[in-house]
């Protein structure tokens, strides 16, 4: 698995979680690329998920969260936004596997009689595969951070850890590290932090046959140097290897806090590497810009998956880098959207200074987020609508300003009569630069359009007043589209289309003529957006927002 001595190598770091999930593995990898970067170091990701989904395309956002696309139109685990927003790193479909894509793979190839008749098994053939995406990544930077999903003692995840473990023999000490993510609970009847969970979990992974090189204990409350000793006793882990990863109130303190107890002297140390000082400046003027706003606005979501904000995770962040940007916080109020149906939108959605109309699949909730959108357009509060969003505020202008009133989306209701979103059968794909043909039959994973597309904007507009620039490049998630058969008629009754597809033949965004800022857009702008560099869509909508607060 090695390269030759005059290939640049690349240095992997294996981060590992236990005790239960939701620890934060995912930030915790992209909180460690951060400060490699900050020592100039280049880094990338790769996610490895247990379950055996080919991809969470198809998932239900209750059960996965949000769904990230990347540039070449990869859908992907959440975390991947964690490692585009936190570093310069561009996830691609490279960048995260599942067991359903790497056993896919193998069955392919079995079937096509790549193993010689041989038994296809676990090991050594899952695990090949596994490795050998791993090694994909091998000479691309100096260090790969490579996140395994789930936890440690998930039957689904054992293929996983033990390629990892396969991987630390092919690569050696000074190319791997394992670091493992844990829990030190704080019983508050007791008064006391408790290890035995670390204990347990760090045994079990010994028992995969991997030691952790460093502990990343989660923690409420601080760890002293006492209990440090007593884990990095009964770990097998020296002192200065156990660091502590307490809560925050910002996430984006996390890297400042892992620099503090210093975990990348440590990685350092590790892989035998040598850098200049980090440069954590930016990340402790970005803290102190978060936590020092000059004032608050609030921000209403409707959608459908409120009750679990990780749903709208990039959305979410994307916010916030737009308060950042305009130095105010925003606070965001999530209102569910059949709630919006069946009560007065006034009454739900009064004090806010802007509406925000996330994408989605599916007819629940529909009519209130129409019902959002007439109640933003006709007050002239801010308005920000994304895919779904978007499709839906064409939807509101063709029903309450042309007049269409059985208006809607074919995606949503088949036998309407005015379809002023549709599905297009075939259409050119600017990213494969191939026609691409799909109908109401095709399969819904891998159907959508997915990825970077280019768009012209117009003069004169907010979308040309956000970017300053005359094309732009943004990742889409949908199948469905704005029907230009109503095109005239909309654009007649005060509808601006500011931006379309170079043939003009997709409308990517629209915006009313007559209103302080409302917009609605077809892409997904929340996953280009970063702290350090908010995105312009949703910076001029906080700033909006902003004047309509006064």
């Amino acid at each position: 698995m090695k390269n030759s001595n005059t290939t640049k190598r690349t240095k992997f770091i294996f981060v590992t979680g236990g005790v239960l999930s939701s620890l934060g593995k995912g930030l915790a990898a992209a909180a460690i690329g951060a400060l490699l970067e900050a020592r100039g170091l280049t880094v990338t990701f790769q996610k490895l998920d247990p379950y055996i989904n080919v991809d969470p395309g198809t998932m239900n956002p209750f059960q996965h969260g949000e769904v990230f696309v990347t540039d070449d139109g990869a859908e992907a685990d959440l975390d991947m936004g964690h490692y585009e927003r936190y570093t310069n790193a561009v996830m691609a479909q490279k960048n995260n596997y599942t067991s359903g894509r790497i056993y896919y793979s193998v069955i392919q190839k079995e079937r096509r009689g790549e193993y010689l008749g041989g038994t296809v098994q676990v090991i050594p053939h899952i695990t090949d595969e596994i490795k050998a995406a791993v090694m994909q990544l091998d000479g691309t930077v100096d260090v790969a951070i490579i996140e395994i999903g789930g936890t440690i003692g998930d039957i689904e995840g054992l293929p996983f850890v033990e390629a990892i473990r396969q991987l630390r023999i092919d690569l050696g000490r000074d190319y791997s590290l394992f670091i493992h993510l844990t829990l030190v609970p704080y019983i508050k009847a007791a008064g006391e932090l408790k290890t035995k969970p670390t204990q347990h979990s760090v045994r079990e992974l010994r028992a995969d046959g991997i030691q952790p090189d460093i502990l990343l204990c989660r923690t409420e409350v601080p760890i002293n140097d006492s209990l440090k000793r007593k884990i990095s006793m009964f770990c097998n882990v020296p002192v200065d290897a156990v660091i502590t990863a307490i809560d925050v109130d910002t996430i984006y303190e996390v890297p400042l806090r892992f620099h503090a107890e210093g975990l990348d002297n440590k990685i350092l140390e590790l892989l035998n590497m040598w850098t200049g000082k980090p440069n954590i400046k930016p990340w402790e003027d970005l803290v102190y810009k978060i936590q020092n706003p000059k004032d608050t606005i609030q921000i209403a979501i409707t959608g459908k998956y409120v009750d679990l904000t990780e749903s709208y995770k990039s959305l979410h962040e994307s916010l916030v880098h737009g308060g950042l940007a305009n130095d105010v916080k925003v606070e965001l109020t999530y209102i569910s959207a059949e709630d919006l149906e069946s009560k007065n939108a006034t009454e739900l959605l009064k004090g806010c200074h802007g509406v925000l109309v996330p994408g989605g699949f599916g007819q629940r909730g529909v009519e209130g987020k129409i019902n959002a959108i007439t109640y933003a357009r006709e007050n002239k509060i801010p308005f920000f609508g994304i895919c779904l969003g978007m499709q839906l505020a064409v939807v509101e202008y063709a029903r309450n300003v042309l007049g269409l009133t059985d208006a809607h989306s074919t995606e949503l209701e088949d036998k309407t009569d005015n379809p002023v979103i549709y599905l297009i059968k075939e259409w050119f794909d600017y990213r494969t630069q191939k026609i691409q043909t799909r109908d109401e039959s095709s399969d819904m994973g891998g159907t959508l359009r997915l990825g970077a597309y280019p768009c012209i904007l117009s003069d004169n507009t907010f979308a040309k007043a956000a970017y300053g620039e005359e094309e732009i490049f943004e990742r889409h998630r949908h199948r469905y589209e704005f029907n230009n058969d109503y095109r005239a008629q909309l654009e007649e009754k005060g509808m601006v289309i500011s931006g379309t597809s170079p043939d003009n033949n997709l409308v990517e965004i629209v915006e009313i003529a007559d209103h302080p800022w409302f917009l609605g857009c077809q892409f997904h702008p929340e996953f280009k957006s970063k702290p350090m560099k908010p995105h312009p869509l949703f910076r001029d909508f906080i700033a909006a927002a902003i004047k309509h607060k006064g």
